[in-house]
C-alpha cells in the first residue's frame, strides 16, 4: 500500500517544540510512514494521492490508562471520592460484563466512541470475565485500532460477585494470553490494584508476566484512603510501589502505573530505575477529589509520562480535553510548589499525548520517518482563519476549543478506520 496525504502537517518528535510541515505530503508506504516532503517530483506515480489541503494532520492520540467497562457510567458519582465511587458505581457495572450480550453492546458503544474522538492507541481496563474480556479484544481488533487489554484480576476486598478464586483468576488470565497470540490486540496482565489482590495472586500474575513476556498495569497513589490501606495490608514493605516490585509487577516487564499523585521521591526513583510508564490522568484525579500529580518532578526523574482519560472516573474520552486539564493541573502544582515544579507547556503535554504514550507500544504517536501511520485529519475552519493562523496557533484552538466533530478522518496504519 502506498499512499500520499496532503495537508499541513505538525507533530512533536520531542517534547520541547512541533514539527512543521505546512502544505506538505505525508509518504506512506505499508503502514508507516516514509517521509514528508514539500513537493513531489521524485516521487514515482504508483501513489494514491489524497489531498485535505489546509486541514491539519496530526499524530492518532494516545490514552494509556481507561477502563472501558465504565463506559456507561461516565458522569456518574462525580460528587465521591474513589473507595465509595468504586463501591456504589464501578464495581455493580462491571459485574453486569458476565452477560456477553450486554458487554456487546457496551464495548461496540465504547469503541465508536474511541474512534470519534481521535483515539488510534489504548491501553485498556476490561472486567474479571474472560468471555467478555475476549469479546471487546474481538471487537478492537475488527476496528483495526492499537490496543493493549486486561482482564482485571481480583481476588479479595471487592464484591461478591467480582471476587475470583485465585487460581480461576490466573488460569483465565493465562487462557486469554494464550488464545490472542499473534493478534493486533494484546493482552496485559491487570491486578486491578494493590487491595485487591492477594500476595499468591500477584506473583501468579508476575510469573505470567515473565513467561510469555507480558506488560503490566496498575493504579499506583491515586488516593489517600488508598495509601493507607496499602500500609494496613503490607505493614512490612515501606511503600506502595515497593509492594508491586516485591511481587515482581514493576517493570519487569514493561510496565503501566495510573495516577502516582502521592508517590514518594523514593518511589519515582524507582519507577525510573524501572522504566515504569506514569499514566496521568487529570479529568479524574480532579472529578475524584484524588488529588494533582506532580508530573514535572516525575519528567525530572526522567519516568515516561503519558495521558489516561481513565474513563469514567474521568468524563470523557477526549485526550484533547485531557491535554487540556494536564496544563492546567501543572499551573495550580507550579503554584503549590512555590513555584518549583514548572508548569508543563503546550508541546510536552501534546507529546504526552502521542509520542509520550505511543511509547509503549513501539514506533507510535508521532509521524517521523519509520513511525506508524496513526494519524488524524482535522478540519478546523469553524474555529481558525486559515490566513491569519499557522498550523502551530491552529493545533492550539483545535485542542482548547474544537471537538470531535473537527476529526474528519482517522487512520491506524495508513488505513482509514471507519
Amino acid at each position: 500500500m502506498k499512499r500520499i496525504f496532503k495537508g499541513d502537517i505538525i507533530y512533536t518528535s520531542n517534547p520541547k517544540s512541533f514539527e512543521i510541515y505546512e502544505d506538505s505530503y505525508l509518504i506512506v508506504e505499508n503502514g508507516v510512514v516514509k517521509s514528508i516532503c514539500k513537493d513531489l517530483e521524485s516521487i514515482s506515480d504508483d501513489y494514491e494521492v489524497l489531498d485535505f489541503t489546509n486541514k491539519l494532520i496530526i499524530p492518532g492520540f494516545v490514552d494509556i490508562h481507561l477502563h472501558s467497562s465504565q463506559y456507561l457510567n461516565i458522569g456518574l458519582g462525580m460528587d465521591k471520592e474513589l473507595i465509595p465511587w468504586l463501591n456504589t458505581y464501578t464495581f455493580p457495572e462491571e459485574a453486569k460484563f458476565k452477560n456477553i450480550e450486554y458487554a456487546k453492546i457496551v464495548y461496540e458503544k465504547f469503541i465508536s466512541d474511541l474512534i470519534n474522538k481521535g483515539t488510534t492507541s489504548s491501553v485498556i481496563y476490561a472486567t474479571i470475565h474472560k468471555e467478555s474480556t475476549l469479546l471487546l479484544m474481538d471487537l478492537l481488533n475488527e476496528s483495526k485500532l492499537r490496543a493493549y487489554v486486561g482482564k482485571v484480576n481480583m481476588d479479595r476486598n471487592t464484591t461478591e460477585d467480582l471476587c475470583e478464586e485465585t487460581d480461576r483468576s490466573l488460569r483465565d488470565t493465562e487462557d486469554i494470553i494464550l488464545g490472542t497470540m499473534g493478534k493486533n490486540v494484546k493482552p496485559i496482565i491487570t491486578p486491578r490494584f494493590v487491595p485487591s489482590c492477594t500476595p499468591e495472586l500477584m506473583r501468579g500474575l508476575a510469573d505470567l508476566a515473565n513467561k510469555y513476556d507480558i506488560p503490566v498495569q496498575s493504579h499506583l497513589s491515586e488516593n489517600t484512603n488508598e495509601v493507607e490501606w496499602v500500609k494496613k495490608l503490607h505493614p512490612e514493605i515501606k511503600n506502595y510501589a515497593s509492594v508491586y516490585d516485591e511481587f515482581g509487577l514493576f517493570g519487569q516487564t514493561k510496565t503501566i502505573m495510573a495516577h502516582c499523585i502521592y508517590t514518594t521521591d523514593e518511589e519515582i526513583k524507582l519507577m525510573s530505575e524501572r522504566g515504569v510508564f506514569a499514566a496521568h490522568c487529570a479529568l479524574s484525579n480532579y472529578n475524584l477529589s484524588s488529588g494533582i500529580m506532580p508530573v514535572r518532578k516525575y519528567l525530572d526523574y526522567g519516568v515516561k509520562v503519558g495521558i489516561g482519560s481513565d474513563i469514567s472516573g474521568g468524563n470523557t474520552l477526549s485526550i484533547p480535553q485531557s491535554i487540556v486539564s494536564t496544563i492546567q493541573a501543572s499551573k495550580i502544582k507550579w503554584l503549590e510548589s512555590g513555584k518549583e515544579l514548572y508548569p508543563l507547556s503546550f508541546s510536552e503535554a501534546f507529546y504526552m499525548a502521542t509520542k509520550g504514550g505511543g511509547e509503549f507500544f513501539g514506533n507510535v504517536g508521532s509521524l517521523e520517518k519509520g513511525y506508524k501511520a496513526d494519524f488524524l485529519v482535522i478540519d478546523d475552519s469553524n474555529i481558525t482563519n486559515h490566513n491569519e493562523f499557522g498550523a502551530f496557533e491552529r493545533l492550539q484552538k483545535y485542542i482548547y476549543s474544537g471537538n470531535e466533530t473537527n476529526i474528519i478522518k482517522v487512520y491506524v496504519n495508513g488505513e482509514r478506520v471507519k
